[in-house]
């Protein structure tokens, strides 16, 4: 089973990219389910149903996300009902939505997906520790494959929930910091591993804002309205091999492609 997930989706140029790449990427790789993190999809800031709609049209079937998810106001009620698109797990008690699903591939095989957020840097969240051993518990009962979006900041606090939980998941995909890092690598007991998947939006940018922009905003340390730049194009993601008898990885792929405007 070859799950294909897909790095921090930012504005129209990420979601333009996926429009002109997703199905070749999809039948090239024999991609049985495709996962995205979108929580920047719209106008770079949050979601919205529209844009939601948008993408799972264009080929995405399970949607994660992170701290930005509730930027559009519209989202609350649209995360309350779309069990497709998850929130961290690891939100207060009571808060709108889903931090973990079980989704069908097209081919029938069943596998869940948890999102989960990190607390260096980050927000006062309950431990991801704790509830990534609560969430896998619950999902274990009903599927051996288990593939978790981490949306940290730090890199030690994603090697360390790795370490944790390496060989009880299939993989952990570490989001947020939209810059892809090039240690993906297969853990000792089976968990497909990267520190961060990276970004499918403009590639001439910073994290995917105007450059200008960005180093206006560190020159002066004033507010900014951050705006997307048009132009050239990137596409971050992993494809991950799965052995779905044993719930557990074989390999890891990094991807990454550039396109114009």
């Amino acid at each position: 089973m070859k799950i294909l997930f897909i790095g921090d989706i930012v504005g129209e140029p990420g979601r333009k990219v996926l429009s002109i790449s997703l199905n070749n990427i999809v039948n090239q790789y024999k991609i049985n389910l495709v996962v995205a993190n979108i929580e920047n999809a719209a106008g770079g800031f949050g979601i919205t149903q529209k844009v939601a709609e948008e993408l799972f049209d264009v080929g995405i079937n399970v949607m994660t996300s992170g701290n930005h998810v509730w930027d559009k106001k519209e989202a609350k009620e649209y995360i309350k009902n779309e069990k497709r698109l998850l929130r961290p797990a690891n939100y207060p008690e009571g808060v709108a939505g889903y931090g973990s699903g079980i989704f069908e591939t097209l081919y029938g095989e069943r596998i869940g997906i948890l999102n989960l957020s990190g607390r260096v840097f980050m927000g006062t969240y309950d431990c991801p520790f704790q509830v990534a051993k609560r969430e896998i518990g619950r999902l274990k009962k009903e599927v051996k494959t288990i593939i978790i979006d981490f949306h940290a900041e730090a890199t030690s606090e994603k090697l360390a929930l790795a370490w944790y939980l390496d060989g009880q998941v299939a993989g952990i995909i570490g989001t947020h910091t939209h810059v892809q890092t090039a240690d993906e690598q297969i853990f000792p007991n089976g968990t497909a591993y990267i520190t961060d998947v990276g970004m499918t939006g403009p590639s001439i940018s910073v994290i995917g804002i105007k450059k200008e922009q960005a180093i206006e905003r560190f020159l002066t340390q004033m507010p900014i309205r951050f705006e997307i730049p048009r132009g050239p194009m990137q596409f971050n993601g992993v494809v991950i091999d799965i052995d779905e008898e044993k719930g557990l990885s074989t390999s890891i792929q990094r991807l990454q492609m550039k396109f114009l405007s």
